[in-house]
């Protein structure tokens, strides 16, 4: 595993909730991650951790060969990859999201 996979492994197992992002949790910068952050406000997440990959270049293309997935925002809950945001409103509107951040609907 290299050093930047290891990182990301690092933050993706040390939290509970973790969204890579474009931007931050007070200034997203890009609509898919703004409607992601949304969504895990309506959620009522309050351990959010969050991560601005368009700080570091190594973080941002190393998330997309982490867990497969080609675009951003990603959401991890439990050390588990979950999707983006268009999944995440899936998941949401089923009440499945919900259940895997272990919400009431």
């Amino acid at each position: 595993m290299s050093d930047v996979q290891q990182r990301i492994d690092d933050i993706v197992r040390n939290n509970r909730v973790v969204l890579f992002m474009k931007g931050t949790a007070q200034f997203p910068m890009c609509g898919f991650s703004g409607r992601a952050l949304q969504i895990l406000k309506a959620c009522g997440v309050r351990d959010l951790t969050t991560v601005n990959v368009l700080e570091d270049e190594s973080i941002r293309q190393g998330i997309k060969a982490y867990s497969n997935w080609p675009t951003i925002p990603q959401l991890y809950v439990n050390g588990e990859f979950v999707g983006g945001s268009d999944i995440m409103t899936e998941m949401y509107q089923a009440g499945e999201l919900q259940q895997t951040l272990g919400v009431e609907a």
